[in-house]
C-alpha cells in the first residue's frame, strides 16, 4: 500500500466495505503519512444477497446461490442479536446453526467495535459495531460483515 500511494499520490482512495477490516487497517496506516481520503463503498451484493466477488467464480451455481442464503441469514442474526445482552453466547450458537444448515467450515464469527475492532463481551447499544465472518465452502474462502 506504501508503494502504491507514493507511486500514484491519490486524493482519494475507494474501498468497499466487504472488507471492512482491511479498509480499518489502511486507514490506521496512512492516518498520519498521507494526505490521501479513505473512502468505505458500500458492499455490492447480486440478486440474491451475494457480496460480489472474484471469487464468487470459483463456485458452482449452487454455491454461489448457497453464499446468498448465508448473507440473508446474517442479516437475521444481526438483528436478532441487538436484544441480547451477552451477544457472543447468542453468536456461538448461530456459528453452530449456520454450519449445520449451510454445511460449511467457520474460520470466525464475532462481533467487533466499528471503531477499534476490538471484540464485544456484552452489547453496548450506544456503540456502533458490525458482524464479521470468514468461511469456506468447499476450499474457497469467503468473507462478509453487516
Amino acid at each position: 500500500m506504501d508503494r502504491f500511494i507514493k507511486l500514484i499520490k491519490p486524493n482519494y482512495i475507494f474501498l468497499g466495505e466487504k472488507d471492512f477490516q482491511q479498509i480499518f487497517l489502511i486507514k490506521s496506516f496512512i492516518k498520519n503519512k498521507y494526505k490521501s481520503v479513505i473512502c468505505p463503498c458500500k458492499t455490492i451484493r447480486d440478486k440474491n444477497s451475494a457480496p460480489l466477488s472474484t471469487r464468487n467464480y470459483l463456485l458452482s451455481k449452487k454455491n454461489l446461490f448457497k453464499v446468498g442464503l448465508i448473507s440473508n441469514t446474517l442479516k437475521k442474526i444481526k438483528l436478532a442479536f441487538k436484544n441480547k445482552i451477552f451477544p457472543n453466547k447468542y453468536i456461538l450458537n448461530a456459528k453452530k446453526e449456520l454450519i449445520k444448515k449451510f454445511n460449511i467450515k467457520i474460520e470466525y464469527l464475532e462481533i467487533r467495535n466499528v471503531n477499534t475492532l476490538n471484540t464485544l463481551n456484552t452489547l453496548n447499544i450506544k456503540k456502533k459495531y458490525r458482524l464479521f465472518i470468514a468461511y469456506y465452502i468447499n476450499k474457497v474462502r469467503l468473507i462478509d460483515n453487516f
